[in-house]
């Protein structure tokens, strides 16, 4: 197996951490979006869309994250990262789905501008806009948090790892998150898998 991918890239970012946490060796090829290497004919050949992460297998090229994460779990799945039950499978998938149309959607409004563009460049009304977007759904989890330390039962899961990167810019982002999210962000992040996955900006 081999992993395209960029070290900023949120979504990059929660497949390196499920390959941690599944302890699955990995070609790891980093390429520079700044430089366009993304871009390039050869990548194209491989994702069309020219973005990262792009996970090959054999002749089979998977550039979907969401699509990666499910893959890796069904070809190791030990230990395990979504639950037995079927309402469980379906719980976590459900909150990868939401994680990307309620955050992942919106996330780049703000970030991509904050991580990487002058602040004079700014679309301040586009940013504000996203940002009320994630506040109304972070409303959401922290009621499906309840008492809970994860977010589909006791053990950390898919669901998790779908959102881990953009719980570490929860502050960057300034989005307004409540106690249990906050809890829950400090939990998995402090994560071994977190920690040595943490972009330089």
């Amino acid at each position: 197996m081999k992993l395209y991918y960029f070290p900023a890239s949120t979504f990059s970012r929660r497949v390196r951490v499920a390959l941690l946490e599944k302890d699955i060796s990995c070609e790891l090829i980093e390429l520079s979006l700044p430089t366009g290497q993304h871009k390039q004919d050869w990548y194209a050949a491989l994702n069309p869309y020219a973005k990262v992460p792009t996970l090959v297998v054999g002749d089979v090229a998977l550039y979907e994250s969401a699509a990666i994460l499910t893959y890796l779990e069904a070809t190791h799945p030990t230990p395990p990262l979504v639950p037995n039950d079927a309402c469980g499978r379906a719980l976590v998938d459900m909150h990868v789905r939401l994680c990307d149309a309620h955050v992942g959607r919106y996330a780049g409004a703000i970030l991509f501008p904050k991580r990487f563009v002058p602040q004079a460049n700014w679309d301040l009304q586009a940013m504000e806009a996203a940002r009320k977007e994630i506040d109304r759904h972070l409303v959401i989890i922290e009621r499906e948090l309840g008492d809970r330390p994860y977010l589909v039962g006791d053990a950390f899961t898919l669901a998790d790892v779908a959102y881990l990167p953009f719980l570490h810019f929860l502050a960057l982002m300034e989005v307004s998150a409540g106690p249990r999210v906050k809890a829950w962000a400090d939990r998995v992040l402090a994560r071994p898998s977190a920690q040595a996955t943490v972009p330089a900006r």
